[in-house]
C-alpha cells in the first residue's frame, strides 16, 4: 500500500483550535487540521509553512511535534505528522477550503472530522483543558 506523508498545522488561540473543511477531492465536506504533502527535499516544517501559505495566505510559525497519525485509508497509507503552530502574519483567508471554525474543547466533535484527524482529537482535549 502506498504511504502518503503529510503534514498538519494544530493553530490554538485562547483556548481554541483552527479547523478547516476540504473544498475538493475525494474527501470534500470533511473536516481536518490545515496542510498537506510532503514534497522531496522538504522537511515537515518546511512543507507546512508552504502549505499553509498556499491554502490559507498566512505564514506560520512551526513548533513543536504535537503527534503523529498513523491511519490506512482504503487506497493509501496516512503518515501525518501534526505540529503546534501559531500565526505569524496574515489572517488564515480561505483560499482552497469551504469552510472554517475556532473550536474549543467543548466544541471538537461538532464537525465531522476526516478519520485520520479524529484519531489526535483526544490527545488535543488534553492540551485544550
Amino acid at each position: 500500500m502506498k504511504t502518503l506523508h503529510v503534514t498538519a498545522a494544530i493553530i490554538i488561540e485562547e483556548g481554541k483550535v483552527f479547523a478547516t473543511q476540504r473544498g475538493y477531492g475525494e474527501f470534500k465536506d470533511g473536516w481536518e487540521f490545515p496542510g498537506g504533502k510532503i514534497e522531496d527535499g522538504e522537511t515537515p516544517e518546511e512543507a507546512l509553512r508552504r502549505e499553509i501559505m498556499e491554502e490559507l495566505d498566512t505564514k506560520v510559525m512551526v513548533g513543536e511535534l504535537f503527534d503523529t497519525v498513523e491511519y490506512d485509508y482504503p487506497k493509501f497509507h496516512l503518515s501525518m505528522q501534526c505540529y503546534l503552530c501559531q500565526v505569524k502574519e496574515g489572517d488564515l483567508r480561505l483560499k482552497e477550503h469551504e469552510n472554517a471554525k475556532w473550536l474549543d474543547r467543548e466544541h471538537l466533535f461538532d464537525v465531522d472530522w476526516l478519520p485520520a484527524d479524529i484519531g489526535i482529537i483526544s490527545h488535543l482535549e488534553k492540551k485544550l483543558s
